[in-house]
């Protein structure tokens, strides 16, 4: 089982839906068709999958990295929605 450390340093199970349901957020936000939107999230959710498999722990900010980098192998403006959307929370 994989944990990731979140910010205030408690732990949690990774849950592969929220690293969908984020990336969903982000290419809506940047009007993106649903069909196109979830067919990009499957990829960026099974590519997070493969970069955390063999780990125990991750940090959210590790994983917030990551999905920043694999966004925009597949599309600039949801990687930039997806990462300016923390700065706003």
């Amino acid at each position: 089982m994989i944990h990731v450390i979140k910010r205030k340093g408690h732990l949690q199970k990774f849950d592969e839906r929220k690293v969908y349901a984020s990336c969903y957020l982000a290419c809506l936000n940047c009007h993106m068709v649903k069909m196109k939107a979830e067919k990009l999230c499957e990829k960026v959710t099974r590519d997070i999958k493969l970069w955390i498999k063999n780990k125990r722990k991750v940090s959210s900010d590790d994983i917030f990295r990551q999905m920043i980098k694999t966004l925009k192998k597949y599309d600039d403006d949801a990687a930039f929605m997806y990462e300016t959307h923390r700065d706003v929370n």
